[in-house]
């Protein structure tokens, strides 16, 4: 009999909308989390400890951990502080770092993970990747998709609003990784998913085009439903070429290359797709993307993050060899270190007057 359908691995509840977190118990509650109420909850020492104080009267069976950071030695650390408890799930309340770590500790042990966000810095909230540093650097960890997914509205406005910048240079980001996965197609045969192509794709053209600003609540909202379909992207394809590609590279050459002084993921990702659009010959997109990240509050050229023009020049230089056998268009041209210093000062004068 043929297949005429596939089933899509995702969360079993998704709650976007301000006073979710009221409903996190009843969320729990559900039989296909926890039946006993036995919990393991991950937190921060900053704002997942303040909301400590809120949830546990309504969490009597849950036991707290605090998590130090958002290393692999924090993870595994956080997983054999937990195995022994015979818990019922895991549940990350937090930033990006506790949500890795929690994610990566749950699939260590075998349980489901819930995730409940308190900021919208990445598309890791619904990803099944956990990012955590290594000794190396900092390495990508395969994990099942979180089962259940809270994104308080009010929560996120409490919150940094430099986070939910963040989140929008990663969304946006979707549009040059899925032209970078279409390219490797037309060039190695690389097969390309039109599901989680077109999942990633509309998810970054949603947070491109929405005329609201970071504070709004329907722009907060179409941004977290981009960064969830982003990760159900993800897990429809089996790996991170949704939303990953040169501008990924490019963030990631900066973080290993000046590890003290990087920026935030999503404003290097943002800025990084503004460029490699513009080595692909888009340049509206380009500009269209430059225009969107200046509007709010990221940058458009290195020097807004601390990177001289050379700094930036050897970034996307040595960007390739941070995924090795990834093909994007910073493979594709294959450019010297003058070819990248002449396009980045093209790019530059281009989007010169976004930033004027």
């Amino acid at each position: 009999m043929p297949v005429l359908t596939r089933l899509i691995p995702s969360p079993v509840v998704v709650d976007i909308r301000p006073g979710a977190l009221e409903d996190l118990a009843s969320v729990l509650a559900d039989q296909r989390i926890s039946h006993s109420g036995r919990l393991a909850v991950a937190v921060s020492g900053g704002s997942g400890a303040r909301l400590r104080e809120r949830l546990a009267p309504s969490l009597p069976g849950a036991t707290w951990y605090e998590v130090g950071g958002g290393t692999l030695d924090d993870a595994v650390r956080l997983a054999d502080e937990m195995k022994s408890g015979r818990y019922d799930a895991v549940v990350g309340l937090g930033g990006g770092k506790v949500i890795d770590c929690a994610k990566y500790s749950a699939a260590r042990i075998g349980l489901p993970m819930v995730a409940v966000a308190t900021n919208l810095s990445h598309d890791g909230i619904c990803s099944p990747v956990s990012i955590l540093d290594n000794d190396a650097g900092r390495g990508s960890y395969g994990v099942p998709t979180p089962i259940a997914l809270l994104v308080d509205l009010a929560v996120i406005r409490e919150a940094p609003i430099r986070f939910v910048r963040s989140g929008v240079g990663d969304a946006v980001s979707n549009i040059s990784a899925v032209a970078d996965w279409e390219l490797s197609h037309r060039v190695n045969g690389e097969k390309v998913d039109g599901l989680a192509a077109a999942m990633a794709r509309q998810a970054g053209e949603a947070v491109l085009r929405h005329p609201g600003g970071c504070g709004d609540d329907g722009f907060l909202t179409v941004l977290s439903e981009g960064l969830v379909l982003s990760g159900i992207a993800m897990s429809i394809a089996g790996h991170t070429r949704p939303s990953s590609g040169a501008c990924h590279e490019i963030s990631h050459a900066l973080d290993l290359l000046y590890p003290k002084r990087a920026a935030s993921h999503g404003e290097q990702v943002g800025l990084g797709a503004a460029f490699a659009m513009h080595l692909r010959g888009d340049h509206d997109g380009s500009r269209l993307t430059a225009e969107t990240l200046h509007r709010h509050g990221l940058p458009v050229v290195a020097q807004e993050i601390g990177f001289t023009d050379d700094e930036f020049v050897r970034a996307v230089e040595f960007a390739p060899e941070t995924r090795p056998g990834r093909y994007t268009i910073l493979e594709h041209l294959a450019l010297s270190p003058t070819g990248i210093k002449e396009a980045y000062t093209d790019y530059v004068a281009a989007v010169a007057p976004v930033t004027g």
